[in-house]
């Protein structure tokens, strides 16, 4: 299954409009207040040049990508942690996804109503980010009763390892932080992991413009800049109208579109790279003439674990990878030029996977 990234913010920031361009699913957007109810789910390539310049030399009989999952979740408002608008139903819906994208409206436009009456970016990321701790302090603290009952006759490491984590974690909250700035040992952070904390998950700032504000940007986007630099999160500039138009287009006349614009890329595919890069993954890439197919595996993988990722068998039954990187396959021409370079290696089960590299795996069950 693909790894997959909540859309949050507050009502009318442009979340459903970025949704419908990612994925080219026409979520319902509307001007007013919780339009979109049920969360919107879609599957989006990741545009890799490399698998491009893979599939020229090898020429395969198919190809297939690495995704994301993209869900678009319904607006968030102050009180949601309380169940107000669509609270509870937001909150359970982000809670299953591994990482947030939170969509911060940076534009002026009197025809599109803001929930709150004026555009203020900071004002917006503090209601979305203090409801989402006000839940998780709520989840953290009902846990942290039982632990704390278990913990006092009990000399269970785990159980203390547990009380430790909740511990940490509700201090952190209380002070008004994320539960991700706990600072859990090792041995501690499994024993939270099933609570699914939202504040846990990485957070990707989106700060939706208008046409004026992409290149330069505006007042809004260095508030959001700055803040998010203070958290040590990245921010992502697009116009979220422009990029639905762009990807009504044909690749031509979206490259000609784009050409003129002075761009080599459309925004969405800058933004998901940098949610690809905030989750920690990696891309390796299997090539025969039958397919050349992109897999997604998280930074740091060994070879087995990276087999995994094809099938549980490759993994179990694991002998070694043959192995070299797809910028060797580009400067040569070939992979029998790589061969006869000698730069085709045989890696074993301690091989760390690097971004980029073409594997062939070799296993028995």
């Amino acid at each position: 299954m693909p790894l997959n990234v909540g859309i949050v913010g507050l009502p009318n920031v442009g979340k459903s409009t970025i949704f419908s361009a990612l994925t080219a699913i026409e979520a319902v957007a509307a001007n007013y207040p919780f339009c979109t109810i049920e969360p919107n789910v879609g599957i989006v390539p990741v545009p890799d040049v490399r698998q491009d310049k893979i599939v020229a030399l090898v020429k395969p009989n198919s190809i297939v990508p690495t995704v994301m999952e993209f869900v678009d979740i319904a607006g968030l408002v102050a009180g949601a942690s309380k169940g107000e608008g669509l609270g509870n139903q937001f909150l359970a819906n982000i809670r299953s996804t591994d990482a947030t994208l939170h969509i911060v409206r940076c534009f002026e436009d009197n025809e599109i109503i803001h929930v709150a009456g004026k555009v203020d970016p900071i004002s917006d990321i503090d209601v979305i980010n203090t409801e989402l701790m006000l839940a998780d302090l709520d989840t953290v603290t009902r846990r942290h009763e039982k632990a704390q009952k278990l913990a006092k006759n009990s000399q269970d490491s785990k159980i203390k390892n547990e009380f430790s984590a909740l511990t940490k974690l509700l201090e952190a909250l209380n002070a008004g932080k994320p539960a991700r700035t706990a600072d859990l040992t090792e041995e501690e952070k499994p024993m939270v992991r099933d609570l699914h904390l939202i504040t846990m998950k990485p957070t990707l700032y989106v700060a939706n413009v208008d046409e004026a504000g992409l290149t330069d940007g505006n007042a809004h986007t260095a508030a959001v800049e700055k803040r998010a630099a203070e958290e040590g999160n990245e921010v992502v500039r697009i116009c979220g109208a422009l990029e639905a138009e762009i990807s009504q287009l044909e690749p031509a006349e979206r490259d000609e579109f784009l050409k003129d614009m002075g761009v080599t890329e459309p925004g969405l595919t800058r933004l998901i790279h940098a949610a690809y890069r905030m989750l920690g993954l990696i891309t390796y890439f299997t090539s025969g003439v039958q397919e050349v197919r992109a897999w997604t595996i998280r930074k740091g993988t060994k070879a087995p674990g990276a087999a995994g990722v094809i099938h549980t068998d490759f993994e179990r039954g694991f002998i070694k990878a043959d192995a070299y990187n797809c910028e060797d396959l580009f400067r040569l021409g070939s992979e029998q030029a790589v061969k006869e370079k000698g730069l085709l290696r045989s890696e074993g089960k301690e091989y760390v996977v690097k971004d980029g590299d073409i594997l062939f795996f070799k296993f028995n069950v």
